[in-house]
Parts: C-alpha cells; structure tokens; sequence
C-alpha cells in the first residue's frame, strides 16, 4: 500500500497513477518507457484490479 492506495508490487508507484494515464489516453508502450521498472503485466494487474473492484460496486447514474 501507499499512503492507504493499492501499490504495484510494492514499487512505489499507484495503482490509481497507472490507470490515471490509461484514463489519459497513454499506450501502454509509453507507460513503460516513463516508468523502466515496471513490466507489461503489471499495467495489466492495474486494469485486472479496477476490473474486479467496480465489479463488487453498483454505479447509479442520475439523470439531469
């Protein structure tokens, strides 16, 4: 963990930051040019984590 967040495999480095630069539109190609130490399965592990967390919540969406 970080700060409370959930950390890639101990790195310093937030699952929320990986999948903010998704969100963002970055490749995973320059995700990992900008963070060396990570590998592709980690970026992967992010997605696989966010899949299976918002499949435990119900989303509303209230109508203007």
């Amino acid at each position: 963990m970080l700060g409370g967040k959930p950390a890639i495999r101990g790195i310093r480095i937030s699952v929320q930051t990986i999948l903010e630069y998704l969100a963002a539109g970055e490749t995973k190609e320059n995700i990992l040019k900008e963070f060396p130490f990570l590998e592709p399965e980690d970026i992967d592990a992010c997605l696989d984590f966010a899949a299976k967390l918002m499949g435990k919540y119900s989303v509303h969406v209230l109508a203007a």
